[in-house]
């Protein structure tokens, strides 16, 4: 029997680049860590394990903007760790992986077994009893067909999508 895992990885940074600092979470503990996995429980690499499912691009009811989205459980710490984000406005690199049978990347596929890498702006949440959604929008947001031809460059834009398509009409 073959097991095909797929593991999205995450890795939190602030609009520079960077880690984000520690801070307190909703039950008065300091929570610091940036980099999660949902695939193994004993954690990958520096990845800590958060049960999440990622939903992956989709592109919104207009067509003007693509969204994803995080689906956690609802508890203390996955609210502490959604509300920093978006409050802090925190930029969030995900990258979906194919793992091998012991749940490591597969060297041996291209890329490491890398099948998309795509970067995202914490843009809102929503919660219920039983889970919170962390909201995330592409960093490019919709702009009317009169804005100004120019080249969309890291510098001007910050995150730019690896994995999406722009078009010039």
């Amino acid at each position: 029997m073959t097991v095909v895992a797929l593991t999205a990885f995450i890795e939190i940074q602030t609009a520079s680049g960077g880690e984000p600092a520690s801070f307190v979470g909703l039950n008065g503990k300091n929570l610091g860590f940036n980099k999660f996995q949902n695939g193994k429980h004993e954690g990958i690499g520096d990845y800590r394990f958060l049960s999440f499912i990622y939903q992956g691009a989709a592109m919104n009811r207009s067509g003007d903007n693509l969204e994803a989205s995080i689906i956690l459980a609802n508890n203390p710490l996955s609210m502490s760790y959604v509300k920093e984000f978006v409050e802090k406005k925190y930029y969030i690199k995900v990258e979906t992986f194919l793992l091998d049978e012991n749940f490591d990347k597969d060297a041996s596929l291209k890329n490491g077994g890398r099948l998309t890498s795509e970067y995202w702006l914490a843009a809102g949440m929503g919660y219920d009893p039983q889970t919170i959604e962390l909201a995330l929008s592409s960093a490019i947001d919709a702009v009317g067909a009169n804005a100004p031809q120019q080249t969309l460059t890291k510098g001007r834009c910050s995150r730019l999508p690896l994995t999406g398509q722009i078009q010039n009409l």
